[in-house]
């Protein structure tokens, strides 16, 4: 097809030239596969370019984002709102092209990928929900939701462990809606892919559940007829496409430099020869191109509109459904506020004792209860996690309406998942395991932070206390970690009430992941000096103790260790000690100046501050006068029941007592 044809040479031009002006990029993607993405926007895609955020839409992931022009090329080309001088500006900062695709930035960008295997895994995610909106609102008589998720990756992503751990899970979950295209090139950067990857790809993917076809990235009927077949399968599927890295470049063609170089002067001139291009035309578009997406707009349109009719059709013969459909997507800030703060949670009274992993998993199922969009479950830790939604059945290949899901052991390609779920709309993920496995999904979370995609994060067994488990399951940098990444907030609540509010703050987070770092041991219900604690609370701390007198001596503790504070008092001697429960550093410290003076009743150059938490020094320092005022952890633990291990580890009130009186 000529107009095909048209297109094709198009992206290789736009790529070739935009790469060369930038002096950076990675050309063998977008020269190896632009049929695909020829085929894939001006065919098989279900979308709108003139809305790109279409409910309805089928999505596409560029699990392989360092072929970034490849999808910015195909994007412009097809109407998205990306004009050739963007592309023209390609990896600069004003420009809506950057190196790797960004959620958020770009028109027609799905998920922020680049870090190879997360593209795939987060595609999984949005699979997920979408079988969740259609077991949700799919009546016989009404298919609201029927889109598919596409997703590119190529030998980089299929090496990455999450990969693995993603595939398994959809091809265990039957996830039919999850088509996979694979850019079987044989290259990476080091050379040939014999040299470090020489799995049967067929065999793997077919164990994982998968339906698995293969053909050439070179023939476009080819490639419709594969994805007919596999929206006919009753599982996920990958289409493995036989291509050519940089085809079209001669000086690189087929060899690992065309992976992530600049095909330069010499190099571009052979190319566009090569291609019938003009070697002085440079950001070239064939007018058959724009002219075949110009014809095709009306289709596009007409597309939506028909959903949007098939929408009212709904309104009026499901009211109820239309009712809680418009609620998901629609509901603003304020409306959220509100009902969270009606919903009946657990009340506790100071002294109860109870672990805030306990007092989580009791304030969860309330939540859930009230808000059908909370969806989430465990790696495989549910139990421990305290993260079973009561009342509510499992997501699995026999129940899409399921809200809780089993990750399995699968920490990295759970958070992916997660970023998935939530990028698709309209759900609000929530995922949890221990916190000393954190950075098993730690790339993923970052992600999270990035792309301003709110995940809750629950991490329990925060700290040594875990006990006879031993120093592998007893986090001591885990926190440090967490708080070092910018846009996350990490909470650490010191009991139950905290609890409560920490969860309601996760669920009102906009733009922003939030961790829930939760205890193993029972905690006291404090006595709260602040009577306007819960707002402070969001502002990241709040006077629990404050001595009638002078004050000597501020503490900033956070969790567990807010408890162990007030142990201390009684220990202490000669010196009055105010206390204050920090419940997110990142928002504490974000305060003003005379905000922080305000708490500590006093100019901050004048008071001596002790930091009190089970975990690294590092990110505290700057409180303390004295480094030794860390009352800190920067060792790993030991394995024993938990007070003995905190005797070993001279992490008592007594210990802490020493400290403020030394």
């Amino acid at each position: 097809m000529k107009e095909f044809d048209a297109i094709s040479k198009s992206i290789r031009s736009l790529s070739i030239d935009a790469i060369e002006k930038a002096k950076s990029g990675h050309p063998g993607l977008p020269l190896g596969a632009a049929e695909l993405a020829t085929v894939l926007y001006a065919k098989i895609l279900r979308h709108n370019p003139k809305n790109p955020n279409w409910i309805d839409r089928d999505r596409f992931v560029l699990s392989a984002g360092h072929g970034s022009m490849l999808l910015y090329s195909i994007l412009h080309i097809a109407g998205y709102d990306i004009s050739l001088d963007e592309i023209k500006n390609f990896r600069t900062p004003s420009s809506k092209c950057p190196g790797h695709p960004e959620y958020g930035h770009t028109p027609g960008v799905e998920a922020t990928t680049g870090p190879l295997g997360q593209g795939i895994a987060m595609a999984t995610g949005m699979a997920v929900a979408e079988k969740m909106l259609e077991a949700k609102f799919n009546t016989n008589e009404i298919k609201l939701f029927s889109h598919y998720i596409y997703a590119l990756v190529g030998e980089g992503c299929l090496m990455e462990g999450i990969s693995n751990e993603a595939c398994s899970f959809a091809g265990n979950n039957k996830l039919n809606n999850l088509i996979v295209f694979y850019d079987k090139n044989q290259i990476t950067i080091d050379g040939s892919i014999n040299i470090t990857f020489t799995d049967d790809i067929q065999k793997r993917y077919e164990s994982y559940g998968w339906y698995v076809q293969e053909t050439s990235m070179y023939e476009y009927e080819n490639i419709e007829k594969a994805v007919e077949k596999a929206k006919a399968q009753n599982k996920p599927s990958l289409i493995i496409l036989n291509s050519i890295i940089g085809k079209g470049a001669p000086t690189v063609q087929g060899t690992s430099k065309a992976h992530g170089s600049v095909l330069g002067k010499e190099g571009c001139t052979k190319a566009k020869q090569e291609l019938g291009l003009d070697p002085e035309k440079y950001f070239y578009v064939d007018e058959l191109a724009y002219s075949y997406f110009n014809k095709k707009q009306i289709d596009f349109t007409k597309t939506e509109a028909d959903w949007n009719e098939l929408l009212k059709q709904y309104e009026i013969k499901e009211p109820e459904k239309y009712a809680e459909l418009k609620l998901l997507f629609d509901e603003d800030a304020e409306t959220l506020n509100a009902r969270i703060e009606n919903i009946h949670l657990p009340v506790y009274s100071v002294g109860d004792s109870i672990s805030t992993r306990s007092a989580s998993g009791k304030t969860l199922s309330p939540l859930a209860l009230a808000l059908p969009q909370l969806v989430g479950g465990s790696a495989d830790l549910e139990g421990s996690n305290c993260t079973k939604l009561e009342n509510e059945t499992y997501f699995s290949s026999e129940n899409y309406s399921g809200r809780s899901i089993h990750f399995g052991i699968r920490e990295f390609a759970m958070a992916a998942i997660c970023n998935g779920i939530k990028l698709h709309k309209p759900f609000i993920p929530f995922c949890a395991t221990f916190l000393c496995f954190s950075d098993y999904l730690k790339p993923a979370l970052r992600l999270s932070a990035l792309m301003k995609t709110p995940v809750v994060y629950i991490f329990s067994h925060d700290s040594f206390y875990v006990g006879e488990d031993g120093p592998t399951h007893q986090p001591v940098e885990m926190l440090a970690g967490l708080r070092a990444t910018p846009n996350c907030f990490v909470l650490r609540p010191a009991d139950a009430e905290e609890t409560q509010e920490a969860w309601k703050f996760a669920l009102r987070s906009k733009e922003t992941p939030v961790c829930l770092i939760l205890s193993r041991q029972n905690l006291p219900v404090i006595q709260k000096h602040d009577t306007n604690w819960k707002t402070n609370f969001c502002n990241g701390g709040y006077v629990v103790h404050q001595p009638a007198g002078k004050i000597d001596v501020t503490i900033l503790a956070t969790g567990s260790e807010v408890s162990l504070a007030l142990d201390s008092l009684s220990l202490c001697k000669t010196k009055q000690v105010q206390i204050i429960s920090v419940t997110c550093k990142e928002l504490f410290e974000k305060q003003s100046k005379e905000q922080i003076e305000k708490l500590l009743n006093g100019p901050i150059s004048e008071r001596r501050i002790i930091t009190c938490e089970a975990g690294s020094r590092q990110g505290w320092e700057h409180w303390c006068k004295d480094r030794r005022d860390c009352f800190s952890l920067d060792e790993f633990g030991i394995s024993g029941e938990a007070n003995e291990v905190a005797k070993q580890l001279s992490f008592t009130a007594q210990d802490l007592a020493n400290l403020i009186e030394r």
